[in-house]
């Protein structure tokens, strides 16, 4: 045996036993053996059973946001300015469809102020337009390039946040994917496999996790009513009332006055756990960003003995009272379980959701339908596997040998790969590796017709063999490259249960080269590196 082989034999073997070893790792018993085998073998939510999502951005949410960011913008640039007006409103687009419609209404700009106000608009709001509707009314409309932009960027960010919410919960399994339809670019699909009650899921989904601490300017107040007839009817300006989260031991509403611009936000987090307070009671624990502890120790240090709220959503979860400079780190206390509190520390570090969500569409699937489908699957790829088998052992008698021990090991790497990749196996997965065994197949007929050829031209049968390989290769990648090119089309514009295919069968492709060209190359040295002369070939 020459070193060459030596060494391309130490290679097909050092591949399996990685294979083996991501497919089942190194069991001890049986039943270690199956459960390896269970933990790394994804199965996805067609054939394990679970709950299936979907749900709706509401994109006309982050306009309003980011035409309100504008608004409180504007006012402290026309301030600076010294430019008088009467107001600054806003309309309120309520459909998806009219989320491009926000409009930004200025009335009563002085008229010794009307350059300046134009270039304040020109200089910091870009992506809007400026328009005059009368002597000295305006309006400002987003441009079509930003809203498109705006409209992407909060759908994208949604998906992220969910698909952080959902990964953060252990679903590892979970897919989370745009709707492929261009009329529902909106929509997002939630699957997560093994999920039969999704109601915990769709509460953590749903949570906006918006986080503000702010300075508390006043309160408690038992209503809003009072609070209002306190301050004559008009909230003071940069501030707003907000109704603390009612809990069971509480007798009524409490409303806290805050700044509206809070001195953090969610933004500022770096992390977020469930802790402990001093008596035990379950909290949650965070630390800001080096920028948000810098602003956060300049605040407190500065305000020892006035308050703070923690806000959450638009509620009042905590009020405290600041007894020191604090730089980093911060608590949300409150009549917490320990699961709300590791819920509530996991959407504050998987970031604020930009936009409301709505559910549109949820299906649970029996894992019965799953078993089914399974135990169809493997009949079916059994069944197939063995006509081929026994095609290519009748036809091509020993080299068919060869063609199945190249098939086996392309189904281990298969496997292997979609193991290591974390990649979750599907129906439509099942059905790309069937349709490698078939690529295999092909590979492998095309090598040995050519070697046929090569032998009834007259030439010796190891001569035939490094014709046949040769002559075969460019073929063999020809069409390998071309049907991967299809696949990369199905996995950019395919809904998930495509891209599972698609992956699929890239993955068995590139392994069936391998197998087909290397490994079978290989079998075949072995066959003639024991005969100095060999006159005949079983093919």
């Amino acid at each position: 045996m020459g070193k060459n082989l030596m060494m391309k034999t130490v290679a097909i073997i050092a591949i399996i036993l990685v294979c083996l070893y991501g497919i089942i790792g190194l069991p001890k018993s049986k039943a270690e053996l199956i459960a390896n085998w269970n933990q790394n073998i994804k199965l996805g939510l067609d054939l394990k059973g679970g709950s299936h999502l979907v749900l709706q951005v509401q994109v006309q949410d982050a306009f309003k946001a980011e035409a309100d960011r504008v608004i409180e913008s504007l006012k402290e640039q026309l301030k600076k300015s010294n430019v008088d007006y009467a107001s600054i409103d806003r309309n309120d687009p309520q459909r998806i469809e009219d989320a491009e419609t926000v409009q930004i209404t200025i009335k009563g700009v002085s008229n010794n102020g009307l350059t300046a106000f134009r270039e304040a608009i020109t200089a910091n709001f870009p992506d809007w337009t400026l328009n005059s509707i009368g002597a000295n009314d305006y309006k400002l409309n987003i441009k079509p390039t930003s809203a498109l932009v705006l409209r992407r960027d909060t759908i994208d960010r949604t998906k992220n946040t969910i698909e952080n919410r959902v990964n953060g919960m252990g679903l590892s399994e979970a897919t989370v994917q745009q709707q492929g339809r261009r009329d529902a670019e909106s929509e997002i699909i939630v699957q997560m496999p093994g999920v039969d009650d999704p109601g915990r899921v769709k509460d953590i989904i749903k949570t906006a996790a918006v986080l503000e601490i702010s300075a508390v300017k006043d309160g408690p107040f038992p209503s809003m009513d009072q609070a209002l007839a306190k301050m004559g009817g008009v909230m003071p300006l940069g501030t707003k009332l907000v109704k603390q989260q009612v809990r069971p031991t509480d007798q009524g509403e409490t409303w806290w006055l805050v700044n509206r611009a809070p001195v953090v936000n969610g933004r500022d987090l770096r992390n977020s756990r469930p802790s402990r307070d001093e008596t035990g009671k379950w909290e949650t624990s965070f630390q800001l960003s080096q920028d948000g502890g810098r602003r956060f120790g300049e605040f407190t240090g500065a305000n020892i003995g006035n308050k703070l709220a923690v806000v959450l959503d638009n509620q009042t979860r905590s009020v405290a009272t600041i007894n020191g400079k604090i730089e980093d780190s911060g608590r949300i206390m409150g009549q917490f379980s320990e699961p709300e509190a590791s819920d509530l520390a996991l959407v504050l570090r998987s970031g604020s959701l930009p936009a409301g969500i709505t559910f549109l569409q949820e299906q649970t699937v029996g894992p019965s339908l799953g078993a089914d489908s399974i135990q169809h699957g493997i009949m079916a790829g059994v069944i197939g596997v063995a006509a081929v088998v026994f095609f290519m052992l009748f036809y091509y008698k020993k080299a068919g040998i060869n063609a199945v021990l190249a098939l086996v090991l392309n189904a281990i790497i298969l496997i292997a790969c979609l193991s290591y990749f974390g990649a979750v196996l599907t129906l439509p997965g099942i059905a790309g590796i069937i349709l490698t065994i078939g690529m295999a197949v092909d590979s492998n007929v095309l090598i040995f017709e050519r070697i046929r050829e090569e032998l009834r031209a007259g030439k010796g049968v190891i001569a035939a063999v490094d014709a046949g390989f040769s002559k075969a290769f460019l073929t063999i990648i020809d069409t390998h490259v071309t049907t991967i090119v299809s696949c990369a089309f199905l996995f950019v514009f395919g809904t998930t249960a495509v891209k599972g295919f698609a992956i699929s069968l890239v993955i068995g492709l590139i392994a069936n080269v391998f197998t087909a060209v290397f490994v079978s190359r290989v079998i075949f040295d072995y066959e003639l590196s024991g005969n100095k002369q060999v006159e005949s070939l079983s093919i």
